[in-house]
C-alpha cells in the first residue's frame, strides 16, 4: 500500500520543475511521504538494504523539504535518518553528514566563498571511526547515527588494509570509509556493484573470515584534530600506511578543476565504488564542536545519474510496417547525461502488459549504450490504474493495413514511410511527415493512392507553396522510373536469399511454397512468408494497380 500511496504523491507533479509548485493535493499527503521516507532510511542504514535509488531518494527527500515550506503548518520535520542505525559505543568526535550540491552552478557558488579547498573521489562504503591509543588500534565503531555506533573492532582487526600497529606510539582519532576492493573499477562503465552493501553485510557478522576481511580497503577522509595545513594532514597519513588519502586527494582553484576530477574519477579505474566527489575546505572548526549534521567545510558533488526517474504522462502505441507493437512512454522530460529525454519505448507488447505499466507510473530510465533511451524498471505505481485500450496483435501483422481502415493509419504510415525511404524507392523530399499531411488532407486512403495526385489535388492543401508542391510531385513521379527490384522492396516483399528476386511479377506469384523452397538459401519459414506475400489478395490488387500505371516488371 505505501508504495502505491508514494507513487501518487510522486506523480503530482513532474520529474523537473517541480519545486516551483505547490499543489494543493500535497497539503494532505507529507505524512505519507514522511513515513516512506523513514522507511526507505530504515532499510538502508539499519538493514544496509537499498530499496530504491539514490536518485529517487534524494528527489522524494528534495519533494518533501519544498513541501513543508509550501505547507508551514506540516507535522514536525521526520526523525534523523540514521536514527534507527544507533549504535551502544559513542564516538569521540561526532560523524558529520554531506550536504549534496545539485549541479555544478551549486558548485561554483560554494568555490567562490571558500580558498584552500580539495577534493577526493566520494567512496561508495561504510563510515567508520578509528581510535588508535599508543600506536596500537583500540577501537572501530561503525557510524551509527553519527554520535554512537557499533563496536567492529573484532571484525577490523583482521583486515589486512586497515593499520593495526603506527609507527609512532601516539594517540589518534581517524574518519573513514570502508570499501570493497575492485580491479580498475570504472564507475560510469560499471556503478557501484553493490560494494557497500557487501561491506556493510561482512562487517555485521559475527565472524569475518580471512579471505573476506582481505578484500576490504580503508580510505580516511578526516583527521579532525589533525594540523589545519591538508597537505601535512596527508603526508602524516601516508607516512603512518593510510596511502589513498594522498593518492586520490587534489587542491583546487575553481569550478573547472573540481569539473575535471570529478569527470576523471568518474571515468577512469579506481580501486573502490564511488557515487561522486567531496569537496573539503581545509581550514575546519575544532573537533570538539563537530556535529552530526552537514558541515559548512565539506560538500558532496554526485557523479551524473546513470537513470532517471521519469514520470509517465501517457502510453501510445506505435504500429510499424510488419504488424509490430511497441508501447511508447511519454515521460515528463528528465535528463540523463547530456540528453533530455521524454520517452521511451517499452519494447514489446508482452512486456508492457507484463509491467503494467500506467499514466502516472514512475519509472527508471538509462542510456543504452550511452544514447538510446532504455526503460529499466517500474519504480512506483499510480494508485489510480487509467484503463488503456492496447491494439489487438491478432488485427496486425505482414500483411495488414494496405488501406485506411480504422486503426490502420499507424501502420499504413509506416508502410509509406519505408517506401519511399532508402529502403524502398529513394524519393527524395518525401518522408514520414509529408506522408502524414498528405493522409490528413484526405488525399491517400490506400497504399498506392499517391500515383495519381495531381497538382490541383495538392492546392488544396493549406501550408503547400508552390515550390513544395512542385517537388513533392517531381519526386512521386519519379517513382515511375524505379526499377521492378527497388518497387519488390518498396512493397516490402520479405527478403530472399539474394537482393534481387529472378523474374517479372507473374513468375514469383506462379510460385508455391516448394519451388521457393527449392531455391538455394530459403529455409521453410522464408518459402511460407515469400508465397502469402505473392498470393495474398490485396497485394495482388496492388500489383495490378502498378501493372496499370506502366510500372516496369507487373
Amino acid at each position: 500500500m505505501m508504495p502505491l500511496l508514494l507513487a501518487l504523491l510522486l506523480s503530482i507533479l513532474p520529474f523537473r520543475g517541480w519545486a516551483e509548485e505547490c499543489p494543493d493535493t500535497a497539503r494532505a499527503q507529507v505524512n505519507t511521504l514522511t513515513e516512506q521516507i523513514r522507511l526507505w532510511d530504515d532499510s538502508y542504514h539499519r538493514l544496509n538494504q537499498s530499496p530504491v535509488s539514490d536518485e529517487l531518494y534524494d528527489q522524494a527527500h528534495q519533494r518533501l523539504t519544498h513541501w513543508r515550506r509550501c505547507f508551514p503548518e506540516s507535522p514536525p520535520k521526520p526523525d534523523n535518518p540514521l536514527a534507527s542505525s544507533r549504535g551502544t559505543l559513542r564516538h569521540p568526535i561526532a560523524h558529520t553528514g554531506l550536504e549534496k550540491l545539485l549541479d555544478e552552478q551549486a558548485v561554483g557558488a560554494w568555490l567562490s566563498t571558500r580558498q584552500d579547498v580539495w577534493i577526493q573521489p566520494k567512496v561508495d562504503g561504510v563510515a567508520v571511526t578509528l581510535v588508535y591509543r599508543q600506536g596500537r588500534l583500540r577501537q572501530v565503531i561503525s557510524r551509527g547515527d553519527g554520535l554512537m555506533g557499533h563496536d567492529w573492532s573484532a571484525s577490523a582487526r583482521r583486515i589486512p588494509g586497515i593499520v593495526q600497529q603506527l609507527p609512532e606510539p601516539i594517540d589518534l582519532v581517524l574518519q573513514g570509509e570502508l570499501y570493497w576492493h575492485l580491479d580498475d573499477h570504472v564507475q560510469s562503465a560499471n556503478g557501484g556493484l553493490n560494494a557497500r552493501s557487501k561491506v556493510a553485510g561482512l562487517m555485521n557478522r559475527l565472524e569475518l573470515s580471512d579471505a573476506d576481511a582481505a578484500g576490504i580497503g580503508l580510505f580516511v577522509w578526516a583527521w579532525p584534530e589533525g594540523p589545519g595545513s591538508f597537505t601535512e594532514r596527508l603526508a602524516a597519513l601516508a607516512r603512518w600506511g593510510f596511502t589513498d588519502s594522498r593518492r586520490y586527494s587534489q587542491p583546487i582553484r575553481d569550478i573547472a578543476e573540481a569539473t575535471h576530477w570529478r569527470a576523471y574519477w568518474y571515468n577512469h579505474p579506481l580501486p573502490f565504488a564511488s557515487d561522486g566527489v567531496v569537496l573539503h575546505q581545509a581550514q575546519r572548526p575544532p573537533a570538539r564542536r563537530w556535529k552530526a549534521s552537514e558541515p559548512y567545510w565539506a560538500v558532496a558533488w554526485k557523479y551524473p545519474a546513470a537513470k532517471a526517474l521519469a514520470l509517465v504522462r501517457n502510453v501510445r502505441f506505435k504500429i510499424g510496417r510488419t504488424g509490430r507493437i511497441t508501447p511508447m512512454l511519454e515521460l515528463e522530460p528528465v535528463q540523463l547525461d547530456d540528453r533530455q529525454i521524454s520517452r521511451v519505448s517499452a519494447g514489446s507488447l508482452k512486456r508492457w502488459q507484463t509491467l503494467d505499466i500506467r499514466p502516472g507510473d514512475q519509472v527508471s530510465i538509462s542510456l543504452a549504450g550511452q544514447v538510446i533511451p532504455r526503460l529499466d524498471e517500474v519504480i512506483l505505481r499510480n494508485a489510480h490504474r487509467a484503463d488503456l485500450a492496447a491494439p489487438d496483435p491478432r488485427d496486425f501483422h505482414a500483411l495488414s493495413c494496405w488501406q485506411l481502415d480504422p486503426g490502420c493509419e499507424e501502420q499504413l504510415l509506416a508502410r509509406l514511410t519505408w517506401l519511399s525511404g532508402n529502403q524502398g524507392l529513394a524519393l527524395p523530399h518525401i518522408g514520414r511527415e509529408t506522408w502524414n499531411v498528405l493522409i490528413q488532407a484526405g488525399l491517400i486512403a490506400s497504399f498506392l493512392d499517391w500515383l495519381t495526385l495531381d497538382v490541383a489535388e495538392l492546392a488544396n492543401i493549406e501550408g503547400f507553396g508552390d515550390s513544395s508542391r512542385t517537388r513533392v510531385l517531381e519526386s512521386l513521379n519519379s517513382a515511375r522510373q524505379r526499377s521492378f527490384a527497388q518497387w519488390l522492396k518498396a512493397l516490402g516483399v520479405p527478403p530472399a536469399a539474394r537482393n534481387n528476386l529472378e523474374g517479372d511479377w507473374q513468375t514469383l506469384v506462379a510460385r508455391d511454397t516448394q519451388a521457393w523452397l527449392a531455391i538455394d538459401g530459403i529455409g521453410p519459414g522464408r518459402a511460407a512468408q515469400l508465397s502469402a506475400f505473392f498470393r495474398d489478395p490485396q497485394v495482388q490488387a496492388l500489383a495490378d494497380t502498378l501493372r496499370v500505371a506502366g510500372i516496369d516488371g507487373f
